[in-house]
């Protein structure tokens, strides 16, 4: 799959995000190395703690349906530069992406960077660290 064809799954997705408190709609589109397409958008609630990122949510919706090896990944969002991941997100992706993987950040107007999962969190906390 090209990299524009996972970018254009993540901007029809972010059509679905429910963000009536932040009016701020992400997208995610993850590949799987089965080569199918899991999308995510971010789901707000009133409650601002239990809301869900878009990359957490594709990425949460693939592990549910057995897939644990994944391509790439593609998140949108309208903003002036690539939209980074959050925090909590990039936790969640180092947990599950290899530290090669690419992950395409872009926004509305195709401004696109492409960074390895190591560049967005270096020396990230893993499941290693809490073995003896």
């Amino acid at each position: 799959m090209a990299n524009q064809e996972l970018i254009q799954k993540a901007i029809e997705v972010r059509d679905r995000a429910y963000v009536p408190y932040s009016n701020f709609g992400v997208g995610a589109a993850l590949l799987t190395k089965s080569g199918k397409v899991y999308t995510g958008c971010n789901i707000e609630n009133a409650a601002y703690p239990v809301s869900l990122c878009a990359e957490r949510v594709a990425i949460f919706k693939a592990i549910s349906e057995g897939e644990t090896e994944f391509v790439e990944l593609a998140v949108v969002a309208d903003t002036e530069r690539p939209v980074p991941p959050c925090g909590s997100c990039r936790q969640v992706m180092s947990e599950f992406f290899d530290s090669e993987m690419n992950v395409h950040l872009t926004n509305l107007n195709s401004n696109t960077m492409t960074v390895k999962m190591e560049e967005l969190l270096p020396f990230s906390f893993q499941k290693t660290d809490m073995e003896k």
